[in-house]
């Protein structure tokens, strides 16, 4: 194009264990809207495999990654029910995220959808996630007693069930909506999800991406529907929705169902891990994709293993570098001080992970307490063993508490839209936009309860249970133990205060600058506290293996 700056290739680092040698990433300046990478995979309900299945889920959370999903045919009498399948996952495992992919619309009502998934999310301690379809094999989906959509009724149906679906995550009174193809007569809301759930939509044609650009969390296309050669333009489309419909085109995350095989090839991931992550992380940086999603044969396993410990840390490491060693968004400031995807190149080579760095500025004029006052743990002898447990218990320490600090993230993210003034100005030009101001208010007000109950129940367990064993695995732990128990009560006290502050936002107009203040004392509050934990307890959870 005439007046365009030409394509330069950029050559970055060869990820770990990969060849010695330069990879090449075309940077074509399309958006990286600087999500963190969420790796995952997408397993087939087989009925006659369900125990293998099951196997394969833990295995993924085994290996360390991030989501798993589950294709929903309801109609496939050889398919296990997804939300059944999807339960029984969230019960076997304890950290990866589970969701439908996609969950069909026309065969789900989104009244019932909507307390299906805020159950899971509850029970499995907010890790569910909801990938949503507009339907399709229409005969099928009639058979089964289900209704025969045309395109445009099929998008009109999910726009309103989201609609439905977020009014009973809400908290409120009963609900009134009469859609074309829904209707609720005063149902009450509830139960409320343990997190903000996201809503990710399965799309492909233009009423449909417009549809995510406008109203959905994320975008979940699969690549032989979606291939790249085509996401600029679709990224486009949902951009240019979100923009018209008064949103942040990042809001959107977008996530990529992959198909691909380990071979010798050179096609789009058709060839070694080390061409996939070079072609992931191009996606990454170039197409905004934050969210890779290998589909998985059950016969596969070791594609699994592979995708999980070559691939992933590739394509984070390039994204990192090429971010300049920042896997968060760029644009915002946050409260973390090292991603949780980064490297662990800096973890001690004994304990196997590194913990994190105390936060370098503070939110708050006031201070919860004294750092300097704070004891230190026994220094490790010269022949100091530690076990695989051990060490296994540390990085899950700090796995909990990355958690932690990604919904600090967002629960600051979500103060600040609300009490911005640009915000403010845009919902003072109409009633619509007063109205996206009032759900966002009661969005931050329920996601602020829920993330404040994950704390104080992350709290509660370490002093009921992990306290006590180290002290009694090694009494000279007893301050540190002491302090830390000590430090939850303080954090306790300021969650009291976040609580206070939601409840005189709603009721006068300044309350937003009460609760900016809470929350910024709970940042630091947080951030200091989850630093020394990991510091004074990540060796002597490597030696004494208890937790």
């Amino acid at each position: 194009m005439a007046g365009s700056s030409p394509v330069r290739p950029r050559i970055l680092p060869a990820p770990p264990g990969g060849d010695r040698v330069p990879v090449r990433v075309i940077i074509r300046g399309m958006p990286d809207y600087g999500h963190d990478l969420l790796f995952g995979c997408f397993l087939p309900p087989v009925a006659e495999r369900s125990a293998e299945v099951v196997r394969l889920a833990r295995r993924a959370e085994q290996v360390r990654l991030d989501l798993v999903s589950v294709q929903d045919h309801p109609y496939q009498p050889a398919f296990l029910d997804t939300w059944t399948l999807l339960s029984v996952i969230a019960a076997r495992t304890e950290r990866v995220r589970v969701l439908p992919n996609v969950a069909n619309l026309p065969l789900r009502p989104p009244a019932v959808l909507a307390r299906a998934a805020a159950s899971l999310d509850l029970l499995s301690g907010g890790r569910a996630e909801l990938g949503l379809g507009a339907g399709g094999f229409w005969d099928a989906i009639a058979g089964m007693g289900g209704p025969r959509r045309k395109p445009a009724e099929a998008v009109a149906a999910l726009a309103e069930a989201i609609h439905v679906i977020r009014s009973l995550w809400a908290p409120g009174r009963g609900v009134r909506y009469d859609g074309s193809h829904y209707r609720l007569a005063g149902a009450k809301p509830g139960p409320q999800p343990a997190h903000p759930i996201g809503i990710w939509l399965g799309a492909y044609r233009r009423r449909m991406l417009q549809l995510t650009g406008r109203a959905a969390d994320g975008w979940l296309p699969s690549a032989p529907y979606a291939p790249p050669e085509e996401l600029a333009m679709m990224n486009r489309t949902i951009d240019e929705a979100a923009t018209e419909a008064g949103r942040d085109p990042a809001a959107v995350r977008r996530l990529y169902n992959l198909a691909g095989s380990f071979g010798t090839g050179r096609g789009f991931l058709d060839g070694p891990p080390a061409a996939w992550a070079e072609q992931l992380a191009e996606l990454a940086l170039t197409e905004g994709l934050s969210g890779f999603i290998q589909m998985v044969d059950l016969d596969a396993e070791s594609d699994l293993d592979r995708f999980a410990a070559e691939v992933a840390p590739a394509v984070r490491e390039l994204a990192a570098a090429e971010r300049g060693g920042s896997t968060g968004d760029p644009g915002r400031g946050s409260s973390r001080m090292k991603g949780p995807l980064l490297s662990t190149a800096g973890a001690d080579q004994a304990l196997g992970v590194a913990p994190t760095p105390a936060p370098a500025q503070w939110h708050s004029a006031d201070r919860p307490w004294q750092e300097a006052t704070r004891p230190e743990p026994p220094a490790p002898g010269p022949d100091t063993a530690y076990t695989d447990q051990g060490r296994a218990a540390g990085q899950h320490l700090v796995d909990i508490h990355d958690h932690l600090r990604q919904e600090l993230d967002q629960l600051r993210d979500l103060v600040r839209q609300v009490g911005d003034e640009e915000l403010a100005a845009a919902a003072a030009r109409s009633a619509l936009h007063r109205m996206t101001v009032r759900q966002n208010r009661w969005t931050l007000g329920a996601y602020c309860e829920s993330y404040c109950r994950i704390v104080t129940a992350h709290h509660t367990l370490e002093d009921a249970r992990m306290f006590p064993q180290l002290r009694q695995a090694d009494p000279r732990l007893g301050p540190v133990v002491d302090r830390l128990a000590e430090e939850h009560e303080v954090i306790a006290a300021v969650v009291e205060r976040v609580d206070a502050a939601l409840v005189a936002m709603v009721s006068r107009d300044d309350g937003g600058l009460e609760l900016r203040a809470a929350v910024d004392l709970l940042t630091d509050a947080l951030m200091s506290h989850l630093s020394y934990e990991e510091r004074v307890l990540v060796e002597p959870l490597a030696r004494l293996s208890v937790g």
